[in-house]
């Protein structure tokens, strides 16, 4: 038998980590199978895998960092327990994905919190992870706004109750920990009825029962036999109607539904990272519960990882903005064939057979787009996103063919290495190479599902290409340009990806630029605001147009925190 930690160290959470990542890697696809509850968008393997890779993904960068720091001093190079677990925490946080990753985040980030607690007696032994698994579960379900018993929160309630009547070392504790998983997974049926009409058991439990057979292994060395209960629900002939549910803390607003909300349900999921405070956090709380359902809200310490279900997602967002800095947003729109908790008459849908995915710069266009039907990967500026990032929002819409729009010259060898990735995950995606947000909007304007998928690029690449672009903007030092030099502060009015106009006052230079885009002709400007832009140049422009060119229309949008103050399209 391979040796195994008597205590549960920084390698201990090396090795549980590597384990759960490669155990939900083969459970991936069963899990995503059982995705009935809240939303049956097949995506809840999918998110809890990118989760812990993302905590993987930290823990072993911590460890590098010691290796390289002791490499001169002949030192091991191991991280202390409290270096790896915050790691861990730190890595699931900002990498979670969906629903349940944000809330297994959120576990992970309770076990870390306990053993990483600095004190007399170090939580290192069978008792320490006792405690680590109860705070785990506790503060999981205080994270959910609203919890609903028979979901994951029941299975680490179970897995908590039982390592808590557990005597023996840290792997008897881990045991018991997963075979209460396991009895609590086997009875969530019986506590969601989503879950009994579609005959399966909760998928985000399922997740968690393959986490703690990995914590199991790390702790004993051998797995356990999986999983005590099938994906698909049997329930045993002596086994009680509905097991005893841990009542929810005195502090939270809890309230248990076994069935479910009515309804069809939001239409879009809205995930973003935020840095902000305790009490601007409590805000936002009161703010997104109003606003939709499934509310999530992990972390602390000023950097939180939100996941709300909503219909107005330029809503969800702004309140991330007026409670301090959102970035990383990820927009999903679930289409009107997902089944978000209204009795799982369907099983989990198949993939639906078009969709577009679009680089978009500021809140209020990832809002625009999403309300399209496009999902949308948020780039700050000065943070252009990962072809990894664009091959995940391929993932997530989650189609046979895909358009990909990048809304960004820079982005065309990322997105064409995104493309080329999906395409070998048998995806089959159109690229079209969109220089600006407006081009992309032109483009999605003319989008239909339902023609032929080449038709329909060609479609879109037609308007995408008609339509010209400018961008007004401040120059930040003294350059070199195509219409003279530019000092620092000047006013830039860039046409096509160039400057074309150099000037001193925002609304005279988009002036310019808009006579200039018109001289040659057009039938609609879009006019997208940064949240910079001078108060009254969105009317000054509309003004104009209506004096001096009688047959084009004006449509305006708010960009949000764009990078420019204000993009022009003329087609």
């Amino acid at each position: 038998m391979p040796q195994v930690p008597q205590t549960f160290d920084a390698l201990a959470v090396r090795t549980w980590c590597g384990l759960a990542l490669g155990a939900l890697g083969r459970a991936r696809e069963e899990i995503d199978a059982i995705n009935v509850y809240p939303v049956a968008d097949g995506d809840t393997g999918t998110n809890l895998y990118l989760t812990v890779e993302s905590a993987v993904t930290a823990v072993e960068a911590v460890f590098a960092g010691h290796e390289a720091g002791s490499a001169g001093s002949g030192g091991r190079g191991v991280p202390s327990l409290a270096d790896a677990v915050r790691a861990m925490a730190h890595g699931a946080l900002i990498g979670a994905r969906g629903n349940s990753g944000t809330i297994l985040a959120q576990l992970l980030r309770g076990m870390a919190q306990v053993l990483a607690a600095e004190g007399e007696r170090l939580h290192t032994d069978a008792g320490g992870l006792r405690l680590a698994l109860r705070h785990a579960a506790d503060s999981a379900r205080r994270a959910v706004a609203h919890p609903v018993e028979g979901t994951v929160l029941s299975v680490a309630a179970g897995a908590a109750d039982a390592a808590g009547a557990a005597d023996g070392d840290c792997g008897t504790v881990a045991r018991a920990a997963y075979r209460g998983a396991c009895a609590a997974l086997a009875a969530t049926p019986g506590q969601l009825a989503v879950l009994e009409r579609a005959g399966v058991v909760d998928a985000g439990g399922r997740g968690l029962v393959a986490v703690l057979a990995a914590l199991v292994e790390t702790l004993t060395g051998e797995s356990p036999t999986a999983p005590l209960v099938p994906s698909r629900a049997v329930r045993s002939p002596d086994a009680p109607d509905t097991p005893r549910s841990p009542a929810a803390p005195d502090s939270l607003d809890s309230e248990v539904c076994e069935d479910g909300p009515e309804g069809s349900g939001p239409a879009f999921e809205v995930i973003y990272l935020l840095e902000a405070d305790d009490t601007a956090v409590d805000r936002l709380r009161s703010r997104l519960d109003a606003l939709g359902d499934s509310l999530v809200v992990v972390g602390g310490d000023g950097l939180w990882n939100v996941h709300v279900h909503v219909d107005d997602a330029g809503a969800a967002v702004e309140a991330g903005v007026e409670a301090g800095r959102p970035y990383r947003i990820r927009i999903t729109h679930f289409g009107l064939d997902d089944v978000h908790a209204r009795g799982g008459e369907r099983p989990p849908r198949e993939r639906v057979e078009r969709a577009v995915v679009a680089v978009v710069e500021g809140e209020g266009l990832a809002g625009l787009y999403a309300e399209a039907g496009a999902t949308t990967v948020l780039a700050r500026p000065g943070e252009p996103p990962a072809s990894g990032e664009l091959v995940e929002a391929v993932r997530r819409a989650h189609a046979r063919e895909v358009v990909l729009l990048p809304n960004d010259a820079d982005l065309r060898h990322t997105a064409a290495a995104a493309a080329e990735q999906a395409r070998t995950e048998g995806i089959r995606v159109a690229l079209i190479p969109t220089r600006s947000a407006v081009q992309g909007i032109a483009a999605l304007a003319v989008h239909q599902p339902e023609r032929r998928f080449d038709e329909d690029v060609v479609s879109m690449t037609s308007a995408a290409g008609a339509t010209r672009y400018a961008e007004i903007t401040v120059a930040e030092h003294q350059s070199w340009t195509m219409a003279g030099i530019c000092q620092a502060g000047d006013v830039l009015g860039l046409v096509d990806g160039d400057v074309a106009v150099i000037g001193a006052d925002v609304t005279a230079t988009a002036e310019t630029v808009l006579n200039r885009m018109l001289s040659a002709g057009g039938e609609l400007v879009t006019l997208v605001l940064g949240d910079e832009a001078p108060e009254g140049v969105a009317e000054h422009l509309e003004a104009r147009v209506r004096e001096a060119y009688l047959a084009v229309d004006t449509v305006v949008y708010r960009g949000g925190r764009q990078g420019a103050l204000l993009l022009i399209g003329v087609e």
